[in-house]
């Protein structure tokens, strides 16, 4: 199997509570705090062991334990009232911070969080309220179902804190409290309609609204939120370490609209978030606030219906079920990995919340002071043993990560590191990942495959040396097929060095790297993961595609290319690393005339931006003249109504050295477009070969960045 070496292209793309008397465990070794679940064969809590009938290993040694507490948690004699304490906590973005807690009298001072019950016999219950995926109904029943469960059906072992996500940070609007009327107070005071209009731009509703103020979008944050769901999977994430200080088994309840998936999702982030949650005694119980969805067979008065008997077509029906079903399959997902429960087509939200909070029954605390006290950040597997032969289930998490400190690697400490952290399996997500592979044929069995990925630029830490700031990144990546066999290495180190008045801009625009591979047509997996080595976050992206067949030999299709969706061509003299330069200009269909066409992989986009579309048609009929006519137009639409269409485009000359191989480009300003989302779609048709296709994306356009001085061309699209 060959491999191009493509390696790399890197470019920075510029603008074109109170607590009650607490448990508490003090030391400077590293406390691992485990809960565990003891049921008897009927599934029946046993109540009674003692320290002594348990037994901890890690990595197959024998620990002491230290810590041994039994939440009792709905009992006859009612605990302890927990006051509230007012006021917002707002966690940095994308970043989970860890609340305070009461430090102990006498102990010794320590840079770790203390192990600390701060909720004797109390079952926590956490709610999330992500405005961003829901529309003003949703949040409307989720608040009214909220303040029911609050006021009706809350249980005295019961402690909740309430949290929030919309356009910004993730929130604590409450602490941990049984104060009722406060917990109330906070969810009558929500906004509704807050961040409603992320919600509209991401899901497959049809947005007609024509709003073309977009005060409430940061163009650079927006980007990565609206098709990308890693941002409302990085929340979840966030929640969960928040919920680690507490050792207490927690249950989060979710309410949304669905997530809903799409071909740029990484799979990664989703397995951090579940890890996270593990990691945390954390259960996820999704809740989905659209409730019961019995929708007419022409559509409800949100969007335009099919004419006709179309509407009650098994095709109109079915794909309004396989959207709602995709939008639940990612929060399916995150409650069966973490043992928590999804509910869905129930209006009575409350329900489920209670099913949720009755789900945690009385277990035990287990802590210990782990003999392994090496910061190298690799994986502990840990196992609970019942003594005196007890008959029992147990349920425990089965493992975690050691703590590491990068600025103590060695070279060869950070070089084990980036390799383990790939083979291990455990996705790591310090560093947010956006990325994007697509496919392109060079002969009848060899495609040239570039995968692209953006990193915000607000994540990446730089250091000051001779005027400039710099930073340093690894990547490593594994290509393998669908019998698992390697066919494609990426192994880069990058070292970047801006200028001032570029860092400075560093904090609200992406970089974006480029690389490729050369393969047969077949199913894949891509594994990648980059290193910024200033602060050694960590970022992995994990995806399997198809690359499928277009050989000669296939007539019956018109067969065609992945399409790019861009706004930037970047010179290559401009990129801030490149290697093999001759290699990526001779092979790289995204490359030419000196520049590289950079895939917008988030699919978002500003008014004063042009939007750039590349595909290629495969071995298009031929006339007598052995010449081929494929007329092509780009059109856009708003929902059901076609807001632009540009004129026919003929296609009619190969690309040199590349076989008939027929190259489509378009070139599109968006000034004059309303804001907001639109359907782009590529028709073409084979005049010849009597042949049609036509390629489709949704993309979203947001207000210019500054107000243009002059006034915008007329919107159109043309044949570049």
């Amino acid at each position: 199997m060959r491999r191009l070496a493509l390696l790399p292209f890197l470019f920075l793309l510029l603008p074109q509570g109170n607590a009650q008397d607490a448990v508490t465990f003090t030391s400077q070794a590293n406390l691992v705090v485990i809960d565990v679940s003891v049921k008897d064969k009927s599934g029946k809590v046993l109540p009674d062991l003692k320290k002594g009938d348990f037994t901890i290993l890690e990595d197959g040694k024998p620990q002491q334990l230290s810590v041994f507490e039994f939440q009792k948690l709905d009992s006859d004699t009612p605990p302890p009232p927990v006051p509230a304490t007012k006021g917002v906590k707002e966690t940095p973005s994308g970043v989970a911070t860890v609340p305070p807690v009461p430090k102990p009298a006498g102990g010794p001072p320590s840079g770790r969080p203390k192990g600390t019950i701060r909720f004797q016999d109390r079952r926590l219950v956490a709610m999330l309220f992500d405005f961003s995926t829901m529309g003003i109904p949703e949040q409307a029943r989720a608040q009214r179902s909220a303040i029911q469960f609050i006021h009706e059906q809350m249980k005295p072992a019961d402690v909740v804190t309430i949290m929030t996500a919309g356009t910004g940070p993730l929130k604590i609007d409450q602490d941990f409290t049984d104060d009722k009327d406060r917990l109330e107070e906070v969810v009558k005071g929500f906004q509704i309609g807050v961040a409603s209009e992320l919600a509209a731009l991401g899901d497959n509703g049809d947005d007609t609204t024509g709003d073309d103020t977009g005060a409430a979008f940061n163009a650079d944050e927006t980007e990565f939120n609206i098709f990308n769901n890693d941002r409302k999977l990085a929340t979840l994430e966030s929640a969960a370490k928040l919920l680690a200080a507490f050792p207490e088994k927690k249950a989060l309840i979710y309410f949304s609209a669905g997530i809903e998936q799409s071909g740029n999702d990484n799979r990664a982030q989703l397995e951090s978030a579940v890890n996270a949650a593990k990691r945390a005694n954390v259960a996820f119980y999704p809740i989905d606030a659209r409730g019961l969805v019995a929708s007419a067979p022409a559509g409800d008065a949100s969007s335009a219906g099919g004419r006709g008997s179309s509407a009650f077509q098994g095709a109109n029906v079915s794909s309004r079920s396989a959207s709602r079903d995709n939008s639940q399959e990612t929060l399916s997902t995150l409650a069966s990995d973490t043992g928590g429960r999804l509910f869905v087509d129930d209006n009575d939200l409350s329900v489920g919340m209670q099913k949720a909070r009755d789900d945690i029954s009385s277990y035990y605390i287990l802590g210990y002071y782990s003999t392994n006290g090496k910061m190298d950040g690799k994986y502990r597997r840990v196992q609970v043993k019942l003594n005196n032969k007890i008959q029992a289930k147990l349920d425990y998490k089965s493992g975690y990560f050691g703590e590491k400190d990068f600025k103590k690697f060695n070279t060869s400490d950070k070089e084990g590191q980036l390799e383990q952290a790939l083979m291990l399996g455990e996705p790591l997500t310090d560093l947010s990942l956006s990325g994007e592979l697509n496919y392109f044929r060079l002969a009848r069995d060899r495609y040239f495959v570039p995968f692209s990925v953006k990193i915000p630029g607000a994540e990446i830490a730089l250091a000051k040396s001779k005027g400039k700031a710099q930073t340093e990144f690894e990547f490593i990546g594994q290509l393998r097929d669908d019998h698992t066999k390697l066919v494609g290495i990426v192994r880069d180190g990058i070292k970047v060095k801006l200028a001032e008045e570029t860092a400075a801009q560093l904090a609200s625009h992406p970089i974006a790297y480029g690389t490729g591979f050369t393969v047969p047509p077949g199913t894949y997996t891509l594994k990648f993961l980059a290193r910024e080595n200033e602060t050694g976050k960590m970022g992995t992206y994990e995806t399997k595609f198809v690359v499928p067949d277009l050989a000669p030999d296939k007539p019956d299709t018109l067969k065609v290319s992945s399409v790019i969706w861009s706004s930037q061509r970047q010179p290559i003299t401009d990129s801030i690393a490149t290697v093999e330069k001759k290699k990526i200009l001779e092979a790289d269909p995204l490359v030419e005339g000196g520049q590289k066409l950079v895939p917008s992989i988030t699919h978002v986009f500003r008014k004063d931006q042009n939007l750039f579309v590349y595909m290629e048609i495969y071995d298009p009929g031929l006339d007598t003249s052995q010449k081929p006519s494929v007329a092509a137009t780009l059109s856009f639409y708003r929902g059901k109504t076609k807001s632009f269409e540009s004129e026919p485009v003929r296609l009619d000359s190969f690309i040199p050295k590349r076989g008939q191989t027929l190259p489509v480009r378009f070139q599109a300003p968006l000034a004059q477009l309303a804001t907001g989302r639109y359907t782009c779609q590529i028709n073409l048709i084979d005049e010849t070969g009597r042949k049609f296709a036509f390629q489709r994306t949704d993309i979203v356009v947001l207000p210019a960045a500054k107000p243009a001085t002059q006034p915008a061309a007329p919107v159109k699209a043309a044949a570049e």
